[in-house]
């Protein structure tokens, strides 16, 4: 088990501020911006550390690596809206099924996965279907 640093613990709270997936880059400005002498080599390896225990979601997009704070020890799935960022937590049990039902008709045990699915939130379908002011 790694040590509890200040820093850590001072990118462990950065993260669970927000809501959304985020960079190590900008989860880095942000700590910056609010006075943290938090070095960016260190932002990578807390997130890193923090996604090791559980303790993070981490995903790939557009090449890029973002994390959000999860809730420790519990399998779940993300609501991810494209436009704003906005992340929910989703327990999808049809799915585990499938997952599983998929890998024992393959002859797979031991089946892991992870399902994020992309769409756009209430708020940002609201946007885009309001029309336009003249």
């Amino acid at each position: 088990m790694k040590r509890n640093t200040w820093q850590r613990e001072a990118v462990r709270t950065a993260l669970a501020d927000r809501d959304d997936f985020v960079s190590a880059q900008t989860l880095h400005s942000s700590l910056r911006d609010g006075g943290s002498s938090i070095g960016l080599a260190t932002v990578y390896r807390a997130l890193s550390d923090l996604a090791d225990q559980g303790e993070a979601d981490s995903l790939q997009q557009d090449g890029e690596a973002l994390y959000r704070a999860c809730t420790p020890g519990s399998h779940h799935h993300h609501l991810i809206c494209r436009n704003c960022g906005v992340t929910v937590e989703i327990e999808a049990e049809p799915v585990e099924r499938w997952a599983h039902e998929v890998a024992a008709a393959h002859g797979f045990t031991r089946a892991e996965h992870v399902v994020d699915i992309f769409g756009l939130c209430a708020a940002c379908s609201a946007l885009q279907s309001a029309p336009e002011a003249s």
